[in-house]
């Protein structure tokens, strides 16, 4: 099945214990040897943290009852999971509303907790059961589902009698969708044909034709890969009906799979996946009804005797997953002419049966009497409208998206069918499984008014939205996102559920002019007010008692003496009378004015000094960069980081230049011309001058400008092609000692530093040691200098960032250690060209010398009793167990910190964090800032899974993994991860969702994205590296991702994805999903990931739109090498550029822009960031790997 063709799956993951702090990852041992082998019985490593295994499909046994069973309307996939009968609990913050695709979960089932499918339990269908049955129900097409949009078929010739049940008449669909494309929905019935025997989903028994098909099962909505790595079911086995009031269906018609269908179910109200295409299995996709075979187009309404009787699907017997993916079927499986356009959604008439809460169970349950609302004027059609209000806003289809793409030719692959396999292979369809695009649209079209942090426990929006923050006692999700707003209030549970606990805290982020950032408050001489014995800075938890004269902790609970000068009387509610004019008592986040005792030694710190080290060697000279530089830092200093925009920066600098030997020079504003003097003993490094070396920029103007314009022409004619390291940065460290000051290093260098000197270092780029366990040496430092060296930096305050210009390898892994160890940033232009790397190192460069930083900074994490911060991934230092070190913390940087338990948690208390970082500003200020967070804890898995953060896990997991490689291989990392996301999501399945067939997958509604995104982290460069991928890459972008927030991780990852249609309106177009079928060839696309800006021009573009962007009107004149558009007087070239400039001011890193024609060369560098389809490096597709977690997911459970 291809899924992950190089890294096949040992059964047994070990898994990582609980929190998965382990740094080792637990040794695999036998893999499959095909790709994804046939599930060989239950998994065996199946370790405490693991939920137990039972039955598979047994009734939840931990965790909350299952919500489904008698709730009457949980059906809202959309929570469902969350719907326990009535509205949530109020303590926290109300569920966030889906924020995805109505296709509830349908597409993989996505939400549901409660998903209670019928007839859980029971033996397997045959094989050819399942065959007939999912021919017949090609995934959907049949009857409508119960909760689903009622798509209700026409009667087709059948052979069972149509009756006349709940939905028998839905009316024509209200959507404002657009309708599934043509090929779906024939005109007229197709012919009936005999079964379709071959139809088989791969390798099971041919079908037998007499087996009737239940064909009026509606299909569920789980994601029913059924078939992704079902044994094959063994024969006639009937399912008894378990959550179900209907009668069983007779043994003979096994219950239809519905393979993906996953949007099947939803209510009614809701087209599938609301805005996303239509799921597979609908007549949408090409895919018809099941043939004739199967019994005749289905009935509108399940055959009297059984009313309510929709089995769950069988698992297909298959290993294959494409096998069930509907592709396109024969003709025969067309639907049936009168079929209304999935997103058909007439109400049901009300029934009394029990409601089906989960898509997948909707599918085969008759609707209940609550379920299904008519759809409401306005509502689009796509999600009922939410009852109980514990969904958010009601959310119209995704504009744009219309339905799959009609015409594109499935890419994708399926699996080879073996030699039994029929004619006709099945692929899940891509519409039918849950759609990034679907979940982020959704998310943005939901908030619509200020999100406000005084709710505590309450997630915010993603971070694809735009929103304005109003901080009301938790800090801005700008400053810290949670993965788990609910934390578990067990250690015990934690470790069951696997989900990661951790927080994403970016201390010094730029906030949008619209919000205010932090207040500065000065308490004098004595410094901020903290707790007696936890040392937490008084904050919004801290609860005043004794009239104000006495507070207690908040974290560790101890009373402590509120001083005279802060004394305050308290209101009747118990709260400071000024409390609202104390930013410490009412904000979630602020800063406090140190005193002389934060302060290194006891004294006021001196202001910050810039030093820039510049290599002449051959190489850098002849590429254009020393003169580039130099000519840039003319205007550049001008703009060194100021708190204050009025007043002069106070920030000095000074030069260094170096090949073999290191060039200082005095530039004191009393000299005429600057004077160099050359160090050339390496091994033991000095500063030669003390006086004239660092300066104040206004004052040393002129000779300063004179250096500059001298120093290329000085090296112009060098011959000197090796170059040192080590002692650049020893002699920058030497400067910042002599001045007594902190500072940054900005170092630009070009080849591997191999001149005898400390830190030499030798080329040991081994193509050979890829994949094998040796691997992780190559990500290691070579040498233990570079660590020594970055202790004394941070020891000093001295932070380095490091501009490279390689030409070959110059091992990024040991020359970035001081970078990252601290806090500093690697740059990395590869064959530097000035011509067409100019804007982008300049630009960096710009960004890189105005960012607001603050120096000597310590950031300490304190959490109230019960757990503790035990992590921290990022660019510092530590050298104990809870102080983290930069020698420079600038906006940019983000700081990942895992919490473990360390005691129970309580609901009523919640879990409080406080975020306290120590740094010097720019303006040489000694400061405290603090930003505080809450969240609840929850003692029920249910409330966990119901209130996650899939971009934040993902950014925590992808720091995880890519620190895992330096001590592991690859292999064992990705495989660890993939385990880690099977427990996660069987943990739900077996606590959460109500009990339904293993052939469904059923995800958390706020995790339905874990699959896709996982699967983009593990096919990343770093951990799957495609054969021109270097080691230096590899190393450069884990460096990267290391400091990276949620949502640079999140755009890097899952690149955004823009048709450029209707530019001249002025809103920004609808993303589509990052795959090759998506891609129409008389578009033009412009793709963002963050790092890189490609736009992509199709073959058959109309010349009107290449005149406007290109001012040319034929394809093949398209310069491709262009670096930048060129500048046309019309609305779509002003407004493609004004949207790539946005794009770039969004972004910490400046993006080249890659023009890439249809069927160029260059196409191969942008389909790699297509990260849904499979990649040159034998990652697997989204459709594969899906199929894949769904197989992991049941060997956990069974």
């Amino acid at each position: 099945m291809n899924v992950n063709q190089h890294t096949p799956m040992a059964s047994p993951y070990g898994q990582p214990q609980a929190g998965y702090g382990q740094p080792g990852y637990a040794p695999l041992d036998g893999g499959y040897s095909a790709p994804y082998a046939p599930y060989n019985g239950p998994a065996s490593a199946y370790q405490p943290g693991v939920p137990p295994q039972g039955a598979t499909r047994g009734p939840p046994t931990s965790g909350p009852p299952p919500a489904s069973a008698p709730q009457s309307y949980n059906q809202y996939s959309q929570n469902q999971g969350e719907m326990q009968n009535g509205p949530p609990p109020m303590t926290q913050a109300p569920p966030r509303s889906a924020a995805s695709q109505p296709y509830n979960q349908g597409a993989v089932n996505l939400s549901g907790a409660n998903l209670s499918y019928p007839q859980h339990y029971g033996p397997p269908p045959t094989m050819q059961q399942v065959t007939n049955q999912m021919t017949a129900m090609q995934i959907a097409s049949g009857p409508p589902t119960p909760a689903g949009p009622g798509y209700a078929p026409a009667p087709a010739p059948s052979s069972q009698p149509p009756v006349s049940t709940a939905y028998s008449t839905a009316p024509p669909p209200s959507y404002t969708q657009a309708p599934p494309p043509a090929s779906s929905a024939p005109t007229q019935p197709p012919p009936v044909r005999a079964p379709a025997v071959s139809q088989q989903y791969y390798g099971g028994p041919p079908a037998q034709p007499q087996q009737p098909f239940n064909s009026s099962l509606p299909p569920t909505s789980q994601q029913q890969f059924t078939s992704c790595a079902a044994p094959p079911p063994s024969a006639q086995q009937t399912f008894p009906p378990s959550s179900y009031s209907g009668p069983v269906p007779p043994p003979s018609q096994p219950p239809a799979p519905q393979v993906s269908q996953p949007q099947q179910s939803f209510p009614p109200a809701q087209p599938p996946f609301s805005s996303a295409p239509p799921p597979v299995s609908q007549p949408a996709f090409g895919s018809g009804p099941p043939p004739p075979a199967q019994g005749s187009f289905p009935p509108r309404a399940p055959p009297p005797s059984q009313p309510g009787s929709f089995s769950p699907p069988a698992p297909l017997p298959t290993t294959s997953p494409s096998a069930q993916y509907p592709g396109h079927f024969p003709p025969q499986q067309q639907p049936p002419s009168s079929q209304p356009s999935p997103y058909h959604s007439g109400p049901p008439p009300p029934r009394a049966q029990m409601p089906p809460t989960s898509m997948a169970q909707s599918n085969h349950m008759p609707p209940g009497p609550l379920q299904q609302p008519p759809s409401q004027p306005g509502m689009q059609g796509t999600y009922p409208p939410q009852q109980n209000g514990a969904f958010g806003q009601v959310r119209g289809p995704q504009p744009g998206y219309a339905g799959p793409y009609p015409g594109q030719p499935h890419y994708g692959s399926p699996a080879p069918a073996p030699t039994s396999a029929p004619p006709a292979q099945k692929r899940l369809d891509p519409d039918a499984i849950p759609s990034p695009i679907q979940v982020i649209e959704d998310d943005k079209a939901k908030c619509n008014e200020p999100f406000t942090t005084g709710v505590r426990g309450q997630a915010p929006p993603l971070v694809t939205t735009n929103f304005q923050v109003k901080d009301q006692g938790n800090a801005s999700p700008r400053y810290i996102r949670c993965t788990a707003y609910n934390m578990p209030c067990t250690a015990d549970m934690a470790k069951q559920s696997q989900v990661p606990l951790a927080a994403v805290v970016k201390p010094l982020a730029t906030l949008p002019p619209d919000e205010t950032p932090p207040y500065l408050v000065d308490h004098g001489e004595s410094g901020p007010i903290r707790c007696n014995r936890c040392k937490a800075y008084m904050c919004p938890y801290m609860q005043f008692i004794e009239g104000g004269r006495r507070f207690q902790c908040g974290f560790c609970s101890c009373v402590t003496e509120v001083p005279a000068h802060y004394f305050q009387h308290l209101d009747h509610t118990g709260k400071r009378m000024d409390c609202y004019d104390r930013p410490e008592l009412s904000l979630g986040s602020y800063e406090f004015l140190a005193t002389v005792d934060y302060c290194k030694n006891n004294k006021l710190p001196q202001p910050p000094a810039f030093i820039f080290l510049i290599d002449v060697s051959y190489n850098a000279v002849k590429s254009g960069m020393v003169s580039i530089v130099c000519q840039e830092l003319k205007t550049l200093l001008d703009y060194l980081p100021r708190e204050n925009p009025e007043v002069d920066s106070v920030v000095r600098v000074g030069f260094v230049t170096y090949n073999k030997v290191l060039h200082f020079y005095n530039v004191k504003s009393t000299l005429a011309q600057p004077q160099m003097l050359v160090v050339s003993d390496l091994s033991d490094m000095f500063v030669p001058l003390l006086d004239g070396f660092l300066v104040n920029v206004n004052e040393s103007r002129l000779v300063i400008e004179s250096l500059l314009d001298q120093i290329p022409e000085m090296f112009a004619d060098t011959r000197e092609t090796e170059t040192v390291f080590g002692p650049v940065i020893q002699a920058g460290l030497e400067a910042l000692k002599a001045a007594d000051c902190a500072g940054k290093l900005f170092v630009f260098h070009t080849s591997l530093p191999i001149t005898e000197a400390p830190g030499k270092l030798k080329n040991r780029e081994d193509k050979k040691l890829i994949g094998t366990d040796k691997e992780k040496t190559l990500f290691q430092p070579q040498v233990g200098f570079y660590n020594t060296l970055a202790k004394e930096c941070v020891a000093q305050g001295c932070c380095v960032d490091l501009f490279l210009f390689p030409n070959q390898y110059v091992d990024v892994a040991t020359l970035g250690v001081v970078p990252v160890s601290t806090g500093g940033s690697v740059y990395k232009y590869t064959y530097f060209q000035a011509q067409s790397d100019q804007e982008r190192f300049l630009n960096d460069l710009r960004r890189d010398v105005q960012k607001l930083v603050g120096f000597d900074a310590v950031m300490r994490v304190r959490t109230s009793t019960g757990i503790r911060a035990t992590d921290f991934f990022g660019s510092f230092y530590m050298s104990n167990t809870t102080d983290v070190e930069l020698a420079g913390l600038d906006c940019d940087k983000a700081i990942t910190v895992e919490f473990k338990h360390d005691d129970k948690l309580s609901e009523e208390t919640g879990a409080l964090m406080q975020c306290a970082v120590l740094y010097t500003s720019c303006s040489g200020q000694r400061r405290l800032r603090i930003h505080n967070m809450a969240v609840n804890c929850c003692s029920q898995l249910a409330d966990l899974y119901r209130n996650c953060e899939t971009d934040t896990i993902i950014n925590f997991i992808a720091k995880y993994a890519f620190r895992g490689i330096l001590n592991n291989p690859t292999k064992a990392v990705r495989d660890t991860l993939i385990n880690q996301c099977a427990l996660i999501l069987a943990c739900y399945r077996k606590n959460c969702a109500s009990p339904s067939s293993a052939g469904q997958l059923i995800l958390p509604e706020c995790m339905k994205l874990l699959p896709v995104y996982l699967n983009c982290v593990l096919k990343s460069d770093v951990l799957l590296p495609g054969a021109d991928v270097s080691l230096d890459d590899r190393a450069y972008l884990k460096q990267l991702i290391g400091c990276m927030d949620v949502a640079e991780t999140q755009l890097f990852f899952y690149p955004r994805l823009l048709p450029l249609v209707k530019l001249e309106s002025g809103s920004l177009p609808v993303a589509v999903r990052d795959s090759e079928e998506r891609l129409s060839k008389g578009g033009v696309y412009l793709l963002e990931t963050g790092l890189h800006l490609f736009l992509w021009v199709g073959a058959s573009v109309q010349q009107e739109l290449l005149l406007s962007i290109f001012g040319t009107p034929s394809f093949s004149q398209i310069d491709s090498s262009m670096a930048s558009l060129p500048v046309l007087d019309n609305p779509i070239s002003q407004r493609l550029r004004e949207l790539i400039d946005s794009f770039r001011a969004q972004q910490s890193r400046y993006m080249k822009l890659m023009v890439v024609k249809q069927e160029d060369r260059s196409e191969l560098i942008f389909r790699h960031f297509l990260v849904e389809d499979k990649s040159a490096s034998g990652g697997a597709s989204y459709v594969d790997f899906l199929c894949h977690m769904h197989k992991e997911i049941r060997q956990l459970l069974s």
